[in-house]
C-alpha cells in the first residue's frame, strides 16, 4: 500500500487544484477498472491539464515511492490501467486538445487525452487520416492507443501506432521531461526512444504530447466479401492475396462458428454451411481501382470459394460489413463473460492455429470462435466461458496455457495490439529469453528507478 498522507494530497491539490483531485473512495472506485474484469482501487485520482503538472506530480510520487498509473478512458482489455498497488491514478481525460494540424507536413500535434475519433474527424477535414483504427475508436484515447501500440484493420497496409508517430513529449519516472523523435519523416540521431515508449504500457514514462504522422485519404475504397467452404480455403486465399502486389487496406477473417453466431443474431443471408468468410477492402486512385480489385479477386479465388460479392456503393459496402458488425453484439449475447485473446501467427500458419484451437476446444469442453485481422495473422481467439459452470471455469486456465504455447510453437507472438497488462505477464518469459528480459528490466530501471510507473504490469515478477 502507498504512503499517501494528507500532506501529499495537499501537494497534489496545490498542483492540479481541488476540483481536479478525487480522494473519496466512492469517487475513486470507477478509476480502478478498465475493460478487463480486473479492479483495484486507487488512493487518489488526479486530472492534470498540462505537461508541467504531470512532471510535478511524478516528481512528488518519485520522492515518496508512490505508485502512479496513467489512464485514458479505460478501454483496454488486459488490466494495464488497473492500479494494482493503489497510489495515484493519473487520468489524462482533461488533456484532450488537438494542438496543431500541419497538412503541408502531414502531421498533427495532440495531447494524450484526445480520442481517436476526434483525431480522425480533424484529419479528415484536411483530407487525411491517422491509420490506427481500433474497434473502440469512438471513445479510446491517443494516449491509450500509444500505450498498447493499438492498430486495427488498417494496420495491414498502413501500420500500427508505432509506425505513425513522429515524436513524443513525456515525463520519466523521476519527473524529468524528455522529447523523443523528430518532426520529419526521416531522422537517425540517437536511439529511437519514440518506438520504445509506444507499447510500453506507461511503465517507462507518461506521454504528454504526440506528433502524429497523417496519411492522405484514398480517392476510393472498394469492398469485397468472400465466403469459403472451410477455414483452410480462406487461409490459402489470405496467403495468395498477401503475396501479390496490391496490398488491401483491410483483410478480416471470420471462422464458421462466427458466421453461425452472426447469422443467429441477424439474418445476413450467408450460406448456412460456410466455413469461413473474408472481408477485403482495397483503396487507391479512382482510375486504378478496378484493376486493383480484379487482382485481389483473382488471388482470393480457389477451389474452396463459395461466393464473392463486391460493393459498388456506400450502401452496398455497409451491407457487406453487416456480418462483421453483427459479430461483437452476437458474442456478447451468447457469452457476456467471454475471454478474448489477440494472438498473432505467420499468415501461412493460420490453418495450423485454427486446427489447434479446435482440438483445444474439444479437449477442454470450451467453445472457441475466431476472427480478426487475417492479413497480418492477428487472430482474436474468443473463449465463450460460462462463469456459472465450475467445470468449465476449471478448464479455462489450462486451455489458455496450451493456447499460448501453440502460438509460440507456430513462431507467433502473444499479443498483436491489446498488450500484456496483467493478463499475460506470467507468459511473457516463454516468448522473451532471460538475457533479453534482463536488458528490458535494465531499461525500465533507467527510466523509472523507483519502479513507481504502472507497477505489476508487462513483465512477470
Amino acid at each position: 500500500m502507498s504512503n499517501l498522507d494528507q500532506t501529499l494530497v495537499n501537494t497534489f491539490k496545490g498542483i492540479v487544484g481541488n476540483e481536479n483531485t478525487l480522494t473519496d473512495a466512492s469517487e475513486c472506485w470507477p478509476y480502478g477498472y478498465d475493460n478487463s474484469r480486473q479492479h483495484a482501487p486507487p488512493d487518489v485520482v488526479l486530472f492534470p491539464t498540462s505537461h508541467q503538472q504531470i512532471s510535478d506530480i511524478v516528481t512528488a510520487c518519485y520522492q515518496r515511492g508512490i505508485p502512479l498509473v496513467a489512464r485514458g478512458r479505460g478501454t483496454g482489455t488486459t488490466g494495464a490501467a488497473v492500479p494494482v498497488k493503489g497510489g495515484v491514478v493519473l487520468s489524462l481525460e482533461h488533456m484532450d486538445k488537438i494542438i496543431d494540424i500541419d497538412p503541408d507536413n502531414r502531421s498533427m500535434d495532440v495531447q494524450p487525452g484526445v480520442t481517436n475519433a476526434e483525431v480522425q474527424r480533424a484529419a479528415a477535414r484536411h483530407g487525411f487520416f491517422w491509420p490506427p483504427d481500433p474497434t473502440s475508436g469512438d471513445v479510446c484515447t491517443v494516449g491509450g492507443n500509444l500505450a498498447c501500440n493499438a492498430a486495427g484493420p488498417r494496420a495491414i497496409k498502413y501500420g500500427t501506432s508505432r509506425d505513425n508517430v513522429l515524436g513524443l513529449h513525456a515525463v520519466t519516472g523521476t519527473g524529468d521531461s524528455i522529447r523523443t523523435g523528430v518532426y520529419t519523416t526521416k531522422g537517425v540521431v540517437g536511439y529511437d526512444l519514440t518506438r520504445l515508449l509506444i507499447g510500453a504500457e506507461g511503465t517507462l514514462a507518461v506521454i504528454t504530447r504526440a506528433t502524429l504522422k497523417l496519411t492522405p485519404m484514398a480517392e476510393i475504397v472498394r469492398t469485397l466479401r468472400a465466403v469459403y467452404q472451410d477455414i483452410h480455403s480462406a487461409a490459402r486465399a489470405v496467403a495468395a492475396i498477401m503475396s501479390q502486389p496490391i496490398t488491401p487496406c483491410a483483410l478480416e477473417i471470420m471462422d464458421g462458428k462466427c458466421i453461425e453466431l452472426a447469422n443467429q443474431y441477424k439474418d445476413l443471408g450467408l450460406p448456412e454451411h460456410a466455413g469461413a468468410l473474408l472481408m477485403i477492402e482495397v483503396d487507391g486512385a479512382a482510375d486504378a481501382i478496378d484493376g486493383a480489385v480484379e487482382r485481389v479477386k483473382t488471388a482470393a479465388g480457389n477451389d474452396g470459394l463459395l461466393e464473392i460479392e463486391a460493393a459498388d456503393s456506400d450502401a452496398a459496402r455497409k451491407q457487406l460489413w453487416q456480418a462483421r458488425k453483427a459479430l461483437s453484439p452476437a458474442l456478447r449475447h451468447v457469452a457476456p463473460k467471454k475471454i478474448n485473446e489477440d494472438v498473432v501467427v505467420p499468415v501461412s500458419r493460420i490453418p495450423e492455429l485454427i486446427d489447434g484451437l479446435q482440438s483445444l476446444a474439444e479437449e477442454h469442453g470450451i467453445s472457441i470462435v475466431n476472427f480478426g485481422h487475417a492479413g497480418n495473422g492477428n487472430i482474436h481467439v474468443n473463449l465463450l466461458i460460462d462463469p456459472d459452470d465450475p467445470q468449465q471455469m476449471a478448464q479455462t486456465q489450462p486451455c489458455l496455457d496450451k493456447l499460448f504455447q501453440l502460438v509460440l510453437d507456430l513462431n507467433g507472438t502473444l499479443s498483436g495490439e491489446h498488450g500484456i497488462g496483467m493478463e499475460k505477464r506470467q507468459y511473457v518469459s516463454r516468448e522473451i529469453d532471460e538475457t533479453t528480459m534482463k536488458l528490458m528490466r535494465n531499461i525500465k530501471q533507467q527510466f523509472d528507478p523507483a519502479g513507481i510507473l504502472n507497477p505489476g504490469k508487462l513483465f512477470p515478477d
